[in-house]
Parts: structure tokens; C-alpha cells; sequence
């Protein structure tokens, strides 16, 4: 597999399979490195890459700016016709998305593998 990295402060990983892009987020997701990932996500979304499976495996930490971010992105790449879903959340970032009522918003699944196969076979 082929990654493609940003070079700032937050560790973001992209690579695209067929009409799925994976954006997988390194680290703690906080007012820092929120930006990043915004930028990544728009720009994604601006040029028509509307199915998009976000990684948070290696994401330690998200704060309100991150859930912000997130929500934002599902939200156009659905009125669109596509999806934004997530993966591989541990227990704790589980637990906020639960508090906040992110787990009725987003698709949440275990693995990339799950998320992309869901996305690539919607309905």
C-alpha cells in the first residue's frame, strides 16, 4: 500500500481504492491539528470524492474542534449522495461519540476493511 503523508504537526495517511478514499488520522485529533485534517476532508470533497472512510486506529485523543470537523464532512459528503464513516475507534473515543450522540450520526465500524466493503456496496 502506497500512503501518502502530511508533513505538519498531525500524521495523516491517504490512499484511494477504487471510488473509496481512506484517511487514516495519527495521534491526538485537538485544536492543533484539527485544521489539517479540515483541509484534507474539503479537499477531498471539493473535487468529487464524496465516499470517504476515516481511520482513528491510531487517534488517541478528539475534541470538540475534531467531532466538528467530522460532522462537517459527513454532512457534505451526504448531500452529495455519499458517506463519510469511520473506523477502528478504541474505547474511549467510543465512549464520546456515544456521549454525544455521534454513534446515531455516523456509520461506525471495526476495521478499514468493513468501512470501504459498506461503502462500496451501499444500501
Amino acid at each position: 500500500m502506497t500512503f501518502e503523508k502530511n508533513r505538519g504537526i498531525m500524521s495523516i495517511e491517504q490512499q484511494q481504492l477504487g471510488n473509496v478514499h481512506l484517511i487514516r488520522v495519527n495521534g491526538r485529533l485537538d485544536h492543533s491539528q484539527t485544521p489539517q485534517l479540515e483541509d484534507r476532508l474539503t479537499h477531498l470533497l471539493e473535487a468529487g470524492h464524496y465516499f470517504l472512510v476515516t481511520d482513528l486506529t491510531q487517534t488517541d485523543y478528539i475534541n470538540s474542534g475534531g467531532l466538528r470537523c467530522l460532522v462537517s464532512a459527513w454532512r457534505k459528503a451526504r448531500q452529495q449522495q455519499g458517506n463519510l464513516v469511520l473506523c477502528g475507534l478504541n474505547n474511549r473515543l467510543q465512549e464520546i461519540f456515544n456521549m454525544v450522540g455521534f454513534d446515531k450520526v455516523f456509520q461506525i465500524f471495526p476495521d478499514y476493511e468493513t468501512a470501504r466493503q459498506t461503502l462500496r456496496h451501499p444500501g
